[in-house]
């Protein structure tokens, strides 16, 4: 991969002195190298090629923006997510706090709160009203999925003086960031457009971890314990678990080492079949495990199996474009429960879809923290001048991110990673 895919969009030189004090500022051209083999790094060496590297987060002695003349707004977009106000209660304070920047507004319903059709007003975001808000699940300004308009809310954003945009937000979120700031350029305006990449799924590229991850796999943990309760509860029962997980199966595999109950584990980017007798078919095995332990608990993400569904009639897909999966849980407990009345085995499924209920909870522990730091390099960013981007993590480190490199493809499960060759450990399957 050539290095000018991480180059990070600057609107100007930084020339005004940092107001942060007790702080380790980070030098402008620190890096943080992509590919830390040793030997891929010896390879660009000695081929004499620039070592493929993220721009390192953090805050800058020197800073673009001046924060007493400066504007900020920040916005929820997609679908909602662990963490979600502690990103906005953390941004919201290291911008009034550290940086005294004297107006932060809060964008109601994502991008739609840009748009004057909408008639939607901004909020007032004070240290106060945000005070207590990580206590709360979802967001607190609302969220709304859909196209931007990028001139109609770079007219917004101009005729309202703010300066500083962050989104937080998926995929979407970040290719209509992209185009927003792609649009205030061709209009020479000096905004910051930054995102906070946010998704459960943890499947966001040149990431290694998304905020609310950690969350969500904690409280699937709670319905995770039920369902084997519920499965050794009953003669042959079989608890089928269901969750998020639209492309890449992170939060099944994650749940399922983190709650040993799990005997099945399900995700979209390994094909199984439901019946034969190759070693992916489903339903034998299942019956297998029937016969010598009377349960089992199953576990899928929601993009596992779609080849299984028969084909025809449109592609659906969400405001944001996401293409939405047929309900791989429900022809799970369908065909289960066919299966085993033509061999007259006595079964009983229970099923639960977890895929709204472990999204809507508060982040805790060190995803909290998590949040906090993503919101606070996010501002460092902005006030530097720093545009079109993401803040990702990469090893220890906080990284600036394009939004191009960013939202050029999906984050998948290696099957040759440890982690799989976990899952495959302690499963039958």
């Amino acid at each position: 991969m050539e290095s000018k895919d991480f180059k990070i969009t600057r609107l100007g030189t930084p020339r005004i002195k940092s107001p942060l004090r007790r702080q380790d500022f980070v030098a402008d051209g620190a890096t943080v190298a992509y590919d830390t083999d040793a030997k891929v790094l010896t390879k660009y060496v000695t081929d004499n090629q620039e070592i493929p590297a993220f721009e390192l987060a953090g805050p800058r002695e020197k800073i673009f923006h001046d924060p007493a003349w400066s504007k900020a707004a920040i916005l929820t977009a997609g679908g909602i997510c662990p963490g979600l106000n502690d990103v906005i209660k953390f941004l919201t304070s290291t911008l009034i706090r550290h940086y005294k920047v004297p107006v932060v507004y809060g964008i109601p319903y994502g991008y739609r709160g840009l748009d004057p059709a909408y008639g939607l007003s901004p909020i007032m975001l004070t240290e106060e009203m945000t005070d207590d808000i990580h206590e709360q699940g979802g967001t607190i300004l609302g969220s709304s999925r859909g196209g931007v308009d990028s001139e109609i809310i770079v007219d917004t954003l101009d005729r309202m003086g703010i300066n500083l945009l962050f989104c937080i937000g998926g995929d979407g979120t970040s290719r209509g960031a992209h185009d927003i700031s792609i649009a205030a350029a061709k209009r020479h305006l000096a905004i910051s457009v930054i995102c906070v990449p946010k998704t459960i799924d943890n499947d966001i590229a040149f990431i290694d971890k998304s905020f609310g991850f950690e969350s969500a796999v904690s409280q699937a943990g709670f319905f995770i314990t039920g369902a084997h309760a519920e499965a050794k509860g009953a003669y042959n029962g079989i608890g089928l678990v269901k969750v998020m997980g639209r492309d890449s199966g992170f939060i099944a595999a994650y749940s399922t080492l983190a709650n040993s109950f799990v005997n099945y584990c399900l995700v979209p980017e390994v094909p199984f079949t439901l019946e034969g007798d190759g070693d992916r078919a489903l339903l034998p095995n299942l019956e297998q495990r029937m016969a010598k332990k009377h349960h089992a608990v199953i576990m899928v993400a929601e993009g596992a199996g779609q080849d299984l569904f028969e084909t025809g009639g449109d592609e659906v897909r969400d405001a944001s474009g996401n293409r939405l999966h047929k309900d791989i849980g429900l022809l799970l407990k369908d065909r289960i429960n066919q299966y085993f009345k033509k061999r007259n085995i006595e079964i009983n499924v229970k099923y639960f879809d977890l895929s709204y209920t472990i999204r809507s909870v508060t982040a805790h522990g060190a995803d909290a923290v998590f949040c906090a730091m993503l919101a606070q390099n996010a501002v460092h960013a902005a006030m530097a001048g720093r545009t079109d981007m993401v803040i990702g993590h990469w090893g220890d480190n906080f990284t600036h991110v394009p939004i191009a490199l960013a939202t050029g493809q999906r984050k998948k499960i290696e099957l040759t990673s440890p982690l799989w060759s976990s899952v495959k450990s302690t499963t039958c399957f």
